[in-house]
């Protein structure tokens, strides 16, 4: 029987948050219970429905692992490589905890190959490791790994705003909510809340604006 893992990321971009990347190990015969559920891509879903889908598809999963990559975390990596870099790192240490026949990842780099070849090096493991753009939505193991990486991304962001008692918005740059929160909290607080990702470009300019 083929396992199969497939392996996605929630959370890349955002200036605020952490990063998720999730594995998630299925039996080749266990792919028709997944689509039939209307396992897909997590960005086709309402977040509500995500949340459903994941308590399915941790039923039927053979194993999975999340990893999450906070944000001072990524800070403190970015002195020492780039992002795609970073996606390799945890792309792989995913891989090193899970056991399958082949991986399937959601390339996190414009060539997928060299993305497959750089986190099958950096993981030492045995299994066949492929990627692919779009991934999420030509394989039903992949979206599962979407679908879980997005909940445990999204849960992330109410818990945030559970502790500020404000809203965040979404977290990303583009979100006007986001950026509302962030420059309000520098110029109440003299500084950019603990939960950002101060190495990237939007927390450098709200902080020269604004502390």
């Amino acid at each position: 029987m083929m396992r199969l893992l497939g392996a996605d990321e929630a959370g890349k971009g955002p200036v605020i948050g952490s990063m998720f990347v999730v594995g998630v190990v299925v039996d080749e015969e266990r792919l028709f219970d997944l689509a039939a559920l209307g396992v897909k891509d997590s960005k086709l879903l309402a977040p509500s429905r995500r949340e459903q889908l994941a308590a399915s598809i941790e039923k039927i999963a053979r194993d999975r692992y999340v990893l999450e990559v906070r944000p001072e975390v990524i800070d403190e990596l970015r002195q020492l490589m780039t992002m795609n870099e970073i996606m390799v790192k945890s792309f792989s240490k995913v891989l090193e905890k899970l056991s399958a026949d082949r991986a399937i990842l959601d390339a996190a780099d414009v060539d997928p190959e060299r993305f497959a070849r750089r986190v099958k090096e950096g993981s030492r493991t045995g299994m066949e490791v492929v990627a692919e753009h779009r991934a999420d939505k030509n394989h039903t193991v992949v979206a599962a790994a979407s679908i879980l990486a997005k909940v445990n991304r999204d849960r992330s962001v109410r818990e945030i705003e559970a502790a500020v008692g404000k809203v965040i918005g979404s977290g990303y740059p583009s979100d006007p909510a986001t950026i509302r929160f962030l420059e309000e909290w520098a110029k109440e607080h003299g500084d950019l809340p603990p939960f950002t990702r101060k190495s990237w470009k939007t927390a450098e300019r709200i902080k020269a604006r604004f502390i």
